[in-house]
């Protein structure tokens, strides 16, 4: 019998165990998507660390999650792992995991559309994925989403032994002028299914344009340090989404303030202010409907003011389309669900689509 025969097998099985190991790289090597400032404690983090001891401690917390961040990089791997560590393994009864605390991978098309990949599913704290496998070895152009309601302390990307990985070479989605959105949890993702599924990421995607997501569960309550933040950015529209969060009251006290702010740094950037989306379970729950009500007629009047003082590039959405009208919108009531973003995506991208072109 052949020996040389019986050695063939067995050098293919070794190849293909060659080929299965992964080799991880530090994602610190990449560029970083979505933030609003570089001067963070740490990298995946998106308040300047300046707020650190002035911002409400539940802002500043919130600001260590990394809603709307997004390593971008490149490869020939046919294979795509991670391994990534979150800083407060937080857990919600409405929301799943992979939203919370997992990855979500996208690649790019030769016609310049992402498409999804795969998620990275977490553990713990601690997670190690394989992400999508089994591929054709291909240059490919990757966008990762990192998760929108925890905080990452490191991450590494895996690729088979053999594979390259490195910069980006296509400059999408573009990164000059971002979009800049300020608002609450709803902003902030809650309650997406995975992190591409934010109606920020979403619109990243479909317009290719860097989307800077400051959005806080339960604190977008106008603090005028977080219109500073938003005003250091080179934006192309600011998009105010906090009638969720802000009480009558205190839009009545702030929302010209905060407006103000970003005015006089951007004095022809325009700038979108969103109502109250009417919630699901607003025909049954009368306090909820009335809370609406009372802040979208205070948001239009605000809106008003600004107008007959001839405030320039300000522009309005209502919320009679955001979420569609079938009830079927949200996980419970009033945080979105994947078709919740989808729709409010569709709403907001033929608006973000004419400011952009203007």
């Amino acid at each position: 019998m052949n020996k040389q025969l019986l050695l063939l097998p067995v050098f293919l099985l070794l190849g293909l165990a060659a080929s299965a190991q992964l080799v991880y790289h530090d994602a610190a090597a990449f560029p970083v998507l979505g933030k609003a400032t570089e001067a963070t404690l740490s990298r995946y983090e998106r308040l300047p660390d300046s707020l650190q001891h002035i911002s409400r401690p539940s802002l500043w917390q919130l600001g260590r999650n990394s809603a709307g961040l997004a390593v971008r990089f490149r490869s020939n791997s046919t294979t795509i792992a991670a391994r990534w560590e979150v800083r407060d393994n937080v857990s919600m009864n409405h929301m799943t995991p992979t939203g919370i605390k997992g990855l979500d991978l996208y690649c790019l098309t030769a016609d310049g559309q992402w498409v999804f990949a795969g998620s990275g599913r977490p553990q713990g704290r601690v997670n190690d994925a394989v992400i999508v496998a089994n591929m054709v070895p291909a240059e490919r152009e990757y966008l990762l989403y990192l998760p929108l309601y925890d905080g990452v302390t490191s991450l590494a990307i895996g690729v088979d032994s053999l594979a390259e990985i490195g910069q980006p070479e296509v400059a999408l989605p573009v990164r000059r002028k971002p979009v800049v959105f300020y608002g609450t949890s709803i902003l902030q993702g809650g309650c997406a299914s995975r992190p591409g599924m934010a109606h920020t990421n979403i619109l990243e995607r479909w317009l290719n344009r860097e989307c800077i997501n400051l959005g806080f569960s339960g604190n977008a309550l106008l603090d005028l340090e977080i219109a500073d933040v938003m005003a250091a950015v080179d934006a192309s529209v600011f998009v105010l989404d906090f009638a969720p969060n802000a009480t009558v009251e205190q839009m009545k006290e702030r929302a010209v303030r905060f407006y103000s702010i970003l005015r006089a740094r951007h004095p022809d950037t325009p700038i979108l202010f969103v109502e109250d989306p009417v919630f699901t379970h607003s025909p049954f729950d009368t306090r909820i409907a009335q809370e609406v009500k009372a802040k979208n007629e205070t948001l239009r009047a605000i809106f008003r003011s600004l107008e007959q003082r001839g405030e320039p590039h300000i522009f309005f959405l209502s919320s009679r389309d955001i979420i569609g009208h079938d009830g079927e919108a949200t996980v419970d009531g009033i945080h979105f669900t994947d078709v919740g973003f989808m729709r409010y995506a569709r709403v907001l991208r033929p608006i973000l689509e004419k400011l952009l072109d203007e």
